[in-house]
């Protein structure tokens, strides 16, 4: 499902199985600069074990595991121990996953409340182009 790389050199591969319901159910997952973390680790897994389909734009790319410890003065620090890779290891810190379909979603289309990912989404289900 994903392989996570610790800062002291060790490597964690956390594994899923191909078993499940609706496994032949086509399936897109909508992603964009806000689709971060946790998101894209499960966006990058589907997207890399080809099931299922990612449309819309390029995420965040919040690849990284912290933690975090209060200060005597309340304050925070946060130390980066890890960051997280799909199952291709594909780097998603900085890097963020890209679509197998790229579609944009302008400021217009909001303004219009038109939603051409969501619409993209549906073309590709109903065609499976």
């Amino acid at each position: 499902m994903l392989i996570e790389r610790r800062s002291d050199g060790q490597v964690i591969e956390h594994s899923s199985t191909d078993r499940g319901l609706a496994q032949d159910i086509p399936m897109v997952v909508l992603v964009n600069g806000g689709s971060a973390s946790a998101s894209e680790i499960v966006a990058g897994a589907l997207q890399d074990r080809g099931r299922a389909v990612l449309i819309g734009e390029k995420t965040f790319g919040k690849g990284s595991v912290q933690l975090l410890h209060t200060l005597s003065d309340g304050s925070e620090l946060r130390v980066t121990v890890a960051r997280w890779f799909t199952p291709n290891d594909h780097a998603i810190h900085g890097e963020g996953l890209s679509p197998d379909i790229e579609v944009a979603l302008t400021p217009e289309d909001l303004q219009a409340e038109r939603d051409p990912q969501l619409d993209r989404a549906i073309e590709y289900l109903t065609t499976g182009q």
